[in-house]
Parts: C-alpha cells; structure tokens; sequence
C-alpha cells in the first residue's frame, strides 16, 4: 500500500480526551474515531489489525475443536426471562422495542440464544460433545464508559459455548478451551495469566480470568512470578488429555482482587516469588453446569432417559486485545506491535522523494516485498525525513526499510527493528532478503 492512496489520518498532539495510553495512541494513529460515548468508527489501520487478531482467534478455536456460526446482535427479550436475567443483569442492557412492540435487547452474550438454538436442533446424547462460537458485535451500557476500546459500550467479542452429557465431559470442554485461550494470547505476543474469578452475573462454580500484566490495569492481581514465565501449551498437545495443562498452571497461587486470600499468598509463595501489579482482563472463561439448560430445557436423549445437558462458556475480547496489546507493548515513540498482528509486515521509507534513483529503488523494493508475500506500507509522500521516521514508529511497523541517496550511492540501505530500534546498514539486495525472512 502506497501511503499517498491510504487512509492514514494522524494526530501530531496527544487528544485531551484520552486518559490511558492504547486509547492516546489509538487516536493519534487514526486507528479509531469517536462516534458517541464508548461507540467507535474502525478506520482502515485498526481495522488491519482488528481482523488478524480475530483470525488468530478463529484458528485457535478450530484447532481446540469448536464450530464457527454467527448469532444477530438483536435478541428477544423472552430469551431471557427463560433464563432468569432479563430483570437481572440491570442497567448495562439496552432494552428496545421494534415496531410490533416486540421487546428486544442488544446482546451482551449469547449464553440464552446459543441454548435455544442447541434445544432446537440437538436431539440425541451421541452428538454430544459440542462446542460453538461466534464472533460478533456486543453492547454493554456502561455508566461511564472511558479508556477507549478497553471500556467501551460496543466491542467485538468471541464467544463459545459448550455442551456436555455431565460434569466430567463439561469440564474436559473446560480444559480445552483453558488450554486454546493460553495459545491465542502466545501468538498475539502477550504472557496471559489464568486466574481465578468470581463468576458474576454469568453464574456457575468455576471461572478463570486471563490477566496480562500493565500498569494501566484495571484491577489488582496475584500471582506467582513462574506463571508468566510459563511457555504456552503449543499445538502437538492431547486435546482428550489436559489435566496437566489445566492443574500445571492452577497448581500455583493466582487471583484477581475479588479472590485474593493474602494470607495463602503469603504462605504458598516464596517471597522473592510474589508478584503483586496491575492487570488487564482479555479472556474469561466459565463453567456453569445446569444454569441455563435446565431452565431452558436443553435436553437430549440418553441411554436412560433425558439428560439435561452441562453448558460452559468462554470469552475473548477481540476488541479490547488490540487495546491491552497497546497497553503492553509501547514506548515514548508509538506502538510496537507483535509481527504477527501488526498492520504492515515493513515500511519502506523514501528519504528523497522525487529522487530518480530512490524512486526506482524503492519501487524496486515495493514490487518485490509484495511479490514475497510481505504487506507492505510505502511511504512515499513528500513530508521531510524526520516526519516520515516519526510516523513509522508511532504506528508501529515492526520492520523499516530506509532508502536515501547517500546510500544507495554505495548500493546501501539502512534496516531498523522497531521493537528494538536496531539499525544495520547492508546492501540493497541483502536488505530484500533479510526481510523477505522475517
């Protein structure tokens, strides 16, 4: 992508507005636009970004077994008077009513509609065991809602389900997705703490928060240092064997501060082992057994009878990632972004526009990057040298690619790693090959 022909519109000041850093940086690199209070325009370079983290989301839950669907963002308000929660879950669900006085909602989760639809269609025990998810849009009414994409009212968010004949098979679900939630953030570049956590107005008796760690963090977390050491499970894992996935990490003391016991802290952590900070929330998961499948009568036909079937459910915040990645991984110039959800594999950076021979070898360069696959962002206007640099860092790139006249006279051009601002001077064709690699 050429920038003259990309929507690109950067702030030079940092919006008053803007209370924490993802949400600063996010405006300042035209990523978001404000359409209301906690309601926000995707423009085309969070857009890039938003829709890797969601692949990377779609793959793990694939590989974890679950099935792909997509339920509307309206609901019926009977849904969950079935359940139990219309009147419940209080102010942060906008109520509507449609032309016909129908009452509706803007899902906040789907945990009563994914029940309706599996009692609809699944008859028999031997289909069991299920697990289902969608991708899609949610609204939360938030009082005060601030900080961006990490606290808006609308946001994308992944959710699955799951569907078991009782609590052993539920809770082997249980541990695949635990298991797919620490390889999703892994991939993302983030070290993802698992957590236990009060289940809220989700219900059941076991829950687990996914907690990165960032001074900007909403909430005071716990934990044992060698938790966020730990390497992620990996993809050549038993997926019918998880026990020690599941007991490996829950074995060391973690909690959110609604769990916190400083006393079992204190006593079953080393001192030098103690971590006490700041964390972000960007995955949950549940298990809940009957809540909603006996209410609702999501049964299926046993060996023996009805079986009222044992439900889970788990979410990431598909959105808010790409706030908490922000959060995580910044310095004073901008956004250092993992490769693997950066918006642009390179940057390459005309230093003399209208140059002939910078010109040609940039083009040179564009043509070939992009014929190895690489996405590649060519800035290629006429801003000065020092603006072009400081643009580059503030979104993020992680590779640049600098072409200027001096240079190429000795048939060089200059590399820099935005994650670790190295720079290296090789030749042109070295300089293809080398990020051509990367």
């Amino acid at each position: 992508m050429r920038l003259s022909r990309f929507f690109l519109p950067l702030l030079k000041e940092n919006p008053a507005e803007a209370q924490i850093v993802s949400h600063r940086l996010m405006l300042r690199t035209g990523m978001i636009r404000q359409e209301a209070a906690g309601i926000y325009a995707w423009l085309p370079l969070g857009f890039k970004v938003l829709k890797k983290i969601e692949k990377i989301v779609e793959e793990e839950m694939a590989r974890a077994g679950s099935i792909q669907l997509l339920m509307p963002t309206l609901q019926l308000a009977d849904l969950w008077r079935e359940s139990g929660r219309y009147e419940d879950y209080g102010q942060e669900m906008l109520r509507i009513k449609d032309r016909h006085e129908r009452e509706m909602l803007y899902g906040p989760t789907n945990e009563e509609m994914i029940t309706e639809i599996f009692r609809g269609t699944v008859r028999s025990y031997k289909d069991l065991p299920l697990n289902l998810f969608h991708i899609q849009w949610k609204f939360r009414d938030e009082q005060r809602p601030r900080f961006g994409v990490m606290r808006g009212r609308e946001f994308l968010m992944k959710d699955a389900y799951s569907f078991d004949v009782d609590e052993a098979a539920a809770r082997k679900a249980y541990n695949r997705m635990f298991t797919a939630y620490l390889n999703i953030f892994s991939r993302l570049g983030l070290k993802a703490v698992p957590m236990r956590a009060d289940t809220g107005p989700i219900g059941g008796d076991l829950s687990h928060e996914f907690i990165i760690l960032a001074e900007t963090g909403e909430s005071a977390v716990f934990c044992h240092e060698d938790l966020i050491n730990m390497p992620a499970p990996g993809n050549d894992v038993d997926w019918d064997n998880l026990e020690h996935v599941f007991e490996g990490r829950t074995a060391l003391y973690a909690a959110t501060e609604e769990m916190h016991d400083e006393a079992r802290f204190k006593a079953e952590v080393p001192e030098d082992k103690q971590v006490s900070a700041r964390g972000i929330e960007v995955g949950h998961i549940f298990y809940f057994g009957e809540k909603y499948s006996k209410p609702m009568r999501a049964v299926v036909n046993g060996p023996d009878g009805e079986i009222t079937v044992h439900m889970g459910s788990y979410g990431v915040g598909v959105s808010r990632l790409l706030g908490a990645i922000i959060e995580a991984s910044h310095d004073e110039a901008g956004i250092i972004w993992p490769e693997s959800v950066a918006p642009f594999d390179v940057a390459i950076i005309n230093l003399r526009q209208g140059d002939e021979a910078c010109d040609a070898a940039c083009e040179t360069a564009y043509k070939a990057l992009q014929s190895a696959g690489r996405d590649v962002l060519y800035h290629d206007t006429d801003e000065r040298a020092g603006a072009k640099f400081a643009a580059m860092d503030l979104i993020g790139v992680p590779w640049q690619l600098i072409i200027g006249p001096k240079g190429l006279a000795d048939g060089q051009v200059e590399l820099k790693h935005r994650a670790t601002g190295e720079r290296l001077t090789v030749p042109f064709d070295d300089g293809l090959a080398q990020l051509t690699k990367a």
